[in-house]
């Protein structure tokens, strides 16, 4: 019996009306990981067309530098939790293979639970980075509903609550794995890099 993990179609492929109704279906892939990349996906795109609204601009001249890095920061981070998308789902559908794993023998039973420990290990390390990534999309889209162009201040505003609610999203989704993780040192570690990002996005709160 093949019990690899399944075959995951790349969701970012699909039209915004089929993610979403796979997203409702039954189906536990895409889930709640894949939607938090998702939210800081959007939130990184608007924070490039702020800094495209800015850009060139006379009015906007003292920030023109800044700005730029920071349109080259956003793209590249909308480039990777795009990615997520799809890889969240995929380190889940390995943890579910892994779990369906026979374990009729003690052979069975010790591979099994490597592989689950395997598993788990990607699906804590992929939301992780995501957090990571929102955490930056964060102060991205703090700095240009700050320093843009005030004709686009809303959308602005907008990038930051998606990446917040991003980073919130994702570290759910590491948190929810670490009590299956049998290395306790490296849990532990996960849990301090949690905390740190969860006290920096609270420091960062409320308005630009």
């Amino acid at each position: 019996m093949d019990n690899s993990a399944p075959f995951i179609p790349s969701f970012t492929g699909r039209s915004l009306a089929a993610f979403l109704d796979q997203l409702a279906s039954a189906e536990p892939t895409p889930g709640g990981g894949s939607a938090s990349a998702l939210a800081g996906a959007l939130a990184a795109a608007l924070v490039s067309m702020v800094c495209r609204l800015t850009l060139g601009r006379e009015t906007f001249a003292a920030v023109e530098v800044e700005m730029q890095q920071t349109l080259q920061q956003a793209e590249r981070l909308r480039g990777r939790l795009a990615q997520a998308v799809n890889g969240d789902a995929q380190a889940y559908a390995a943890v579910v293979a892994a779990c369906r794993l026979p374990r009729s023998s003690e052979a069975e039973r010790e591979a099994r639970a490597a592989a689950i420990q395997a598993a788990l290990l990607e699906a804590t390390r992929v939301p992780l980075d995501v957090a990571c990534d929102c955490a930056q999309v964060l102060d991205l889209a703090r700095f240009v509903a700050a320093e843009g162009n005030p004709n686009a201040a809303s959308d602005g505003r907008v990038a930051i609550l998606l990446a917040e609610a991003a980073l919130h999203g994702a570290i759910h989704n590491v948190q929810i794995n670490l009590p299956g993780l049998k290395d306790m040192g490296l849990a532990d570690r996960v849990r301090q890099e949690v905390s740190e990002l969860l006290a920096l996005a609270e420091q960062k709160a409320g308005n630009p």
